[in-house]
């Protein structure tokens, strides 16, 4: 067993077994078996001493035990490490940034605890899954739909609370914009319910985000000042019908208007989804040595071959799928005015695509092409980056996700910048993925590491994504979720001004959780006694 930093054994001890009068023995897990369980199953750091482990763990029933729990390590200044599930897996999983940290993990608080059709929203627990929520949804006959994430085994509040994203409309795919009202245990211990839950006796908690006063939701998101015990969710009436089409287009630098029509088309809500941007000519020319320097390279006779590459195969340079949901007669209406639009680029091909009318039987949703599109859970992406037949030798992933500017032009830079680092280091354990827009007026690049069971490759991993993230930020890119384990590093590149950001969150961080008990280092935000070390 790690010890908490600065922890004394009886203190801990003590800690323990307060726990286990107000939650009862068999939740509080101290064994080693027990303990193993939330390592990171994808960690960057396996087997190695600075692997991030916790020292316990401990599973409340209900906000009120969490404030008895808090309370507790107050008291001992013992560091807890909250979790929903702990399958925030590339991101760390269950393991605390702090080694010897107690897992509080919220698994058990596992209740759906209202659901309303008629203004489409529901009212959830940490330990509720999208496959929970969509069951639940299902058994019900509700005409509702979730927005998931790839795995649909993850919280729905955990997700939102760590800015992930989904598939379906504006602003269901943008999970925390898609939340309204939470409750949370302080790291002080305080209960606080936000914006109209503060209100006695609300009937708008989940209606109306902001309430009266400053808008507080932030702070608990890629946070640690609190304990988020409940969360409203907006959910998408379910719609009459979804279609999409795919727009192919055959030169480099054919991205810049393509991409300046999707903005288009999603800002005035002509699209009302998110788009799928790819390259399918990188894929077939990174297999080819000769031409997979030309990729990273900027100069006029690489790009030159690049177009003769893809003129000569029939391969489109670039390729966007168009999702649209709504009424039969718009929806198709849509995609028409899309292709008008995108006829403008010489060469532009158009495939159309799927289409589905609402709701569907058990034997269509088997059928669908990409199921998270229609708000239905898989988790068919363990597939890829996973311990799979894809990549058999692998521990799992790690993602390096900077956010940039929805322009062609920051689309061509950014691949050009980030795969001339991925040569550079020379690792083959990075996949590139092309920018994914899932939120509106800026692209997400995924870069993929393996995480393999060699500490050297590891490490070459680790020097490669801190070498992206000071990259990438010098280009202006920042980070907009991250691994553990480079939690410091992307923090520190939000540098304005000193790093007046960080100073804030400190500053709020010393007020609400005077102890610094709750998830220490968690999104670079230290307490004031572990700052200098």
């Amino acid at each position: 067993m790690i010890l908490p930093r600065g922890v004394r054994q009886t203190d801990f001890d003590s800690a323990i077994a307060r726990w286990r009068e107000i939650v009862g023995e068999e939740w509080v897990f101290t064994s080693d078996a027990d303990v193993a369980l939330y390592r990171d199953a994808y960690s960057p750091l396996w087997n190695e001493p600075e692997e991030k482990v916790a020292s316990a763990a401990v599973a409340p029933d209900s906000a009120e035990q969490v404030q008895a729990i808090v309370a507790v390590a107050n008291e001992f200044r013992v560091p807890l490490y909250p979790i929903s599930t702990g399958r925030n897996l590339g991101y760390g999983g269950a393991a605390p940034v702090l080694s010897g940290s107690v897992v509080l993990d919220l698994k058990r608080m596992n209740r759906i605890l209202e659901v309303d059709e008629r203004n489409s929203y529901a009212l959830v627990e940490p330990g509720v899954s999208y496959f929970d929520l969509y069951r639940h949804i299902q058994d019900s006959g509700l005409k509702l739909w979730i927005d998931c994430p790839d795995p649909g085994w993850g919280s729905v509040i955990g997700n939102a609370l760590d800015h992930g994203v989904g598939y379906t409309m504006n602003p269901y795919r943008d999970h925390f914009d898609a939340h309204c009202g939470l409750e949370v245990v302080t790291g002080a211990g305080d209960l606080v319910r936000t914006g109209m839950g503060a209100l006695p006796g609300s009937t708008t908690w989940q209606h109306f985000k902001y309430g009266y006063g400053p808008y507080v939701d932030g702070m608990f998101s890629q946070s640690n000042l609190g304990v988020v015990t409940k969360m409203g969710i907006w959910l998408m009436p379910e719609p009459e019908a979804y279609i999409d089409g795919t727009v192919e287009v055959f030169r480099h630098d054919d991205v810049i208007p393509l991409v300046d029509h999707m903005n288009y088309v999603m800002n005035t809500g002509l699209q009302n989804a998110g788009t799928n941007l790819q390259s399918p000519i990188r894929f077939a020319a990174a297999q080819d040595p000769d031409l997979r320097a030309a990729l990273a390279s900027g100069d006029a006779a690489d790009i030159a071959r690049l177009d003769a590459f893809a003129g000569e195969r029939d391969v489109p340079f670039y390729s966007n799928i168009f999702k649209f949901y709504g009424p039969e007669e718009v929806v198709r209406a849509q995609w028409e005015s899309t292709k008008r639009r995108l006829s403008s680029i010489p060469g532009a091909r158009f495939r159309d695509g799927a289409f589905y009318r609402f709701p569907l039987t058990e034997a269509e949703k088997a059928g669908v092409r990409d199921p998270q599109d229609l708000g239905i859970p898989t988790l068919a992406t363990f597939s890829i980056g996973a311990r799979s037949n894809f990549a058999p030798a692998t521990r799992g992933h790690v993602g390096f996700s900077p956010v940039i500017p929805m322009t062609g032009e920051a689309v061509i830079e950014s691949q050009r910048v980030f795969q001339q680092v991925l040569q550079e280091f020379g690792t083959d354990t990075a996949l590139l993925v092309f920018p994914q827009s899932f939120h509106p007026r800026t692209f997400v690049i995924l870069c993929m590491f393996y995480v393999m069971p060699d500490v050297q490759m590891n490490q070459a991993v680790r020097r490669t994504f801190r070498r992206l993230v000071e990259v990438a930020a010098e280009h202006g890119w920042g980070e907009y979720r991250t691994h553990t384990e480079f939690m410091d590093d992307c923090a520190a590149a939000y540098a304005f001004n000193d790093n007046a950001l960080l100073r804030l969150h400190e500053t709020i961080k010393d007020a609400v959780d005077p102890n610094g008990v709750i998830a220490a280092g968690r999104y670079g935000i230290w307490p004031r006694h572990l700052r200098d070390a």
